[in-house]
């Protein structure tokens, strides 16, 4: 099981794409899996024959870096492949898989925090020839470490290996009480938005929620206890705004007024570059780009797509991006980078 967002801690699979005994080629998808952020497509870097699936659809709670499939080489006969001691004495077929104690999967999620996605052959690698992952420069997107950026470095290559070991950037490990375990009974079942029936005044009714309604709501409760209760008072000119809206829609031009609070807030952070800066548990990242993320609505929860590099962007081009982006989010179909790594929301 990937980390393909970087707060995921549990996945669930919600369908496996390929059938065992299928062959499989580097970018093959092999899964869909529901995170804490959307449903994404788990791809592949190896070749071979898929041969075991461990983990079957619809089980939910799957631990970060958890055996859910077994991959062979291409001839081998997978109908008789050794299942590794770490999968169990037997795959589950339905229901949850326990999720390992609070310092193995603390200790998991930093891992992958760092390198956001690591694949069954980059692991074995860096084992097998005792490489520290946040030594290496990856090749891939956002950094990504690949498996030939490993093979590289085993033969001799120098330039992908970081000058100077950065300080760890890893956020502080949760307490065990944030790790949630779902009731057996969770499914990845849609979620409906209306409030349930209450029968009588005297029963409930318990909605399970998805990974990434949970996730919300842990956030909002985090947040809720950390801040305190502070008010400020803005002197914000939205009549000139609204006006120049009125004198653009004249022209055909149509334009909302979230776009243009977009477009503002991506000029003052280039003004004020400070501000466009992330915190990374015990130290400031300063970033380049200005990324702009933009909440949305979506059946399942709420999402943040971004507008990259919104400060050089004009607010038609804006306003097309945020249509595009809120489509497809609602729709499911944001990639990765398309929800991950914005510098203000």
């Amino acid at each position: 099981m990937p980390a393909l967002s970087p707060t995921m801690e549990v996945g669930t699979i919600v369908k496996w794409l390929k059938k065992e005994g299928d062959t499989v080629h580097p970018g093959d998808y092999l899964c869909d899996i529901e995170t804490d952020k959307n449903v994404n497509s788990m791809d592949t870097e190896e070749e071979g024959i898929l041969a075991k699936i461990l983990v079957a659809e619809g089980t939910s709670n799957v631990a970060i870096g958890s055996l859910i499939a077994l991959i062979v080489e291409e001839g081998s006969d997978y109908r008789n492949v050794q299942i590794p001691a770490e999968a169990g004495p037997s795959a589950p077929s339905s229901g949850e898989v326990t999720v390992p104690d609070a310092s193995t999967s603390t200790a998991q999620a930093a891992d992958n925090k760092s390198s956001t996605l690591l694949s069954p052959a980059v692991r074995v690698l860096l084992e097998q020839h005792n490489l520290n992952i946040n030594d290496i420069i990856g090749s891939g997107h956002h950094g990504r470490v690949l498996k030939g950026d490993l093979l590289k470095v085993v033969a001799g290559d120098k330039t992908l290996i970081r000058i100077s070991k950065p300080a760890s950037i890893d956020a502080k490990p949760k307490s065990p009480g944030d790790i949630t375990v779902a009731s057996p009974k969770s499914t990845t079942k849609p979620i409906s938005t209306t409030p349930p029936t209450l029968p009588s005044k005297n029963t409930f009714t318990d909605l399970e929620l998805n990974n990434m309604r949970k996730t919300i709501a842990r956030r909002l409760l985090e947040s809720k206890q950390s801040t305190p209760h502070a008010y400020a008072t803005v002197d914000c000119r939205m009549d000139e705004v609204l006006q120049l809206r009125k004198n653009l829609a004249k022209e055909n031009v149509k334009v909302s007024v979230n776009d243009f609070l977009i477009k503002a807030i991506a000029v003052t952070l280039k003004n004020v570059p400070e501000v466009n800066a992330t915190w990374a548990g015990d130290s400031v990242k300063f970033l380049q780009n200005i990324d702009i993320s933009v909440a949305v609505a979506t059946p399942n929860g709420l999402i943040t797509p971004i507008v990259k590099s919104a400060a050089s962007k004009g607010l038609m081009d804006i306003s097309n991006d945020i249509k595009d982006l809120a489509s497809r989010a609602r729709e499911g179909k944001l990639q990765l980078d398309e929800f991950q790594g914005g510098s203000f929301t």
